[in-house]
């Protein structure tokens, strides 16, 4: 027992100290440094916190890309915060993050490890990644932007209060294209290649699009709120669209 929690422990020590070792190079300030150093605590907490109660003492391969994802995210977020989130590193950091995205999934299908904590690790890095992106964006198409990735975030507070908005949602094409829009299109108007104007027409697709995702959802929640648990996610066959929802659905697949 003693050698396993080691070993998670010294999993959760490794991803935080390459954590620190890629901020090094980035020239940030004391700004960026309490943000990136901020993160990589918040991820130690959190993975610390979510295996304990998963009761999970090791990760499996597609975690592991999750985590490495989950690196590059905090230094994309101490970018943003340092105000260098500029130029040829950031988007390269920023587009291999979102590139993993499509790859940890297929690996926990491929390797039988599809896990609850693996998909709502794999949410939350997606959430705050947006979340990231869209600070960058507000910065020079306006506070608006924050919309998209405070969305999320609003949602799940939201279902505090209304218990319904927490029932699982069934797995929709739809909806995972939408939220696999969402950071190229983000990253596309922080890039600089587009001018102001096709910027915020790349941003308000965004936002257009994922308003009308969430608004499609709470629709369905809101017809399936008096049905019993085991009935809310329907078959195929009564709703062909919206398929039946697995644990490694994408990041607004449970808005959870």
């Amino acid at each position: 027992m003693t050698t396993i929690t080691l070993s998670a422990r010294g999993e959760h020590a490794a991803a935080a100290g390459v954590q620190v070792l890629l901020l090094i190079p980035l020239d940030l300030g004391p700004a960026g440094w309490l943000a990136g150093l901020g993160y990589a605590a918040a991820l130690w907490f959190f993975l610390s916190g979510a295996r304990h109660r998963a009761g999970t003492h090791s990760f499996g391969p597609a975690d592991h890309v999750t985590l490495t994802r989950a690196v590059l995210v905090g230094c994309v977020a101490a970018m943003v915060a340092a105000h260098t989130a500029t130029g040829a590193l950031f988007l390269l950091l920023a587009s291999v993050a979102l590139a993993l995205d499509a790859v940890d999934g297929q690996v926990a299908r491929r390797t039988g490890t599809v896990s609850a904590l693996g998909a709502r690790f794999d949410m939350e890095v997606d959430a705050f990644l947006i979340m990231a992106l869209s600070v960058q964006v507000s910065q020079s198409l306006g506070l608006w932007v924050l919309t998209i990735g405070l969305m999320r975030y609003l949602f799940v507070a939201a279902s505090r209060l209304l218990p319904w908005l927490g029932t699982p949602l069934p797995t929709s094409l739809a909806r995972k294209t939408v939220a696999a829009l969402q950071g190229v299109l983000l990253l596309a108007a922080s890039s600089g290649v587009f001018p102001y104007l096709a910027a915020i027409c790349l941003t308000g697709v965004a936002l257009a699009t994922l308003s009308w995702s969430f608004l499609r959802d709470i629709r369905w929640l809101s017809r399936h709120r008096s049905t019993p648990p085991a009935q809310a996610a329907v078959s195929p066959a009564q709703e062909p669209e919206v398929p039946i929802r697995d644990t490694g659905d994408h990041l607004l697949a449970t808005r959870r």
